[in-house]
């Protein structure tokens, strides 16, 4: 049985990422902080579906790194990492707290490659390892307003490319999958008009399904993508990158 620790499990993207990869067979440590209720729930729902599997919850504040490093003592065997959470503050960088700036990097990027650090040696055991960022299509196209997150998110793909050349012999790929608009809860905010303005952009002319990102979670998991590594994925619907 293989075994995936899913960072973000609360999220939309991430609770679709969990439900895809409890009926393909795996078993998961399911993360989240704020919204760990939310995570419990899946987990007992996924329990209940899949019985010969184990579903378990872990609750790490990835703004504090003792937490981060904690979660080590938890897995007792590993096959893949999947980072699916993230955050964003919409306004101007020049106007921006210096704090929020150091919460995005934090959570989504320092936390995630200190994680891996101590992981590296669970995830080349058997030869097989896979490790997968949900990046966005801001970590290459940029975006105004979300100046700390689109460096974070390009920081992620950079992080990808050069690490996957370090831990390729043993076995582990490293890949970012970055999508464009999605349907989640942090999109919500925008409002119809605005979210119709988009969708004239975006050459498929919708936002995307949170499954049309899980469905390539999947592939790279799959033990026939072994030989992709080091690459950013763009699911964008033909926009922007």
């Amino acid at each position: 049985m293989k075994w995936a620790l899913l960072i973000g499990a609360s999220g939309d993207i991430g609770e679709n990422i969990a439900k895809d990869l409890a009926q393909k067979g795996w078993s998961l440590y399911l993360h989240g902080n704020s919204r760990v209720d939310k995570v419990n729930d899946l987990a007992e729902c996924l329990s209940e579906k899949y019985k010969k599997q184990d579903f378990l919850v872990l609750k790490v504040d990835f703004n504090q790194i003792e937490q981060v490093e904690k979660i080590t003592a938890h897995l007792f065997s590993l096959d893949a990492i999947i980072f699916a959470q993230g955050t964003t503050k919409y306004g101007l960088y020049s106007q921006s707290d210096y704090v929020d700036t150091l919460e995005i990097m934090q959570m989504q990027v320092l936390s995630p490659l200190r994680l891996i650090q101590l992981l590296e040696d669970k995830l080349a055991k058997n030869g097989y390892g896979r490790i997968i960022f949900i990046g966005s299509v801001y970590g290459g196209a940029g975006s105004a307003m979300e100046v700390a997150y689109s460096t974070a998110k390009g920081a992620i793909s950079a992080f990808s490319s050069a690490y996957s050349k370090e831990v390729a012999s043993l076995g582990i790929t490293v890949n970012t999958i970055a999508p464009g608009a999605v349907n989640t809860s942090m999109n919500s905010l925008f409002s119809n008009n605005q979210k119709e303005e988009i969708n004239e952009q975006i050459p498929m002319g919708r936002f995307a399904d949170t499954g049309e990102i899980s469905y390539w979670v999947n592939a790279l998991l799959d033990t026939q993508a072994a030989y992709l590594t080091g690459q950013t994925i763009y699911i964008t619907g033909g926009w922007l990158k």
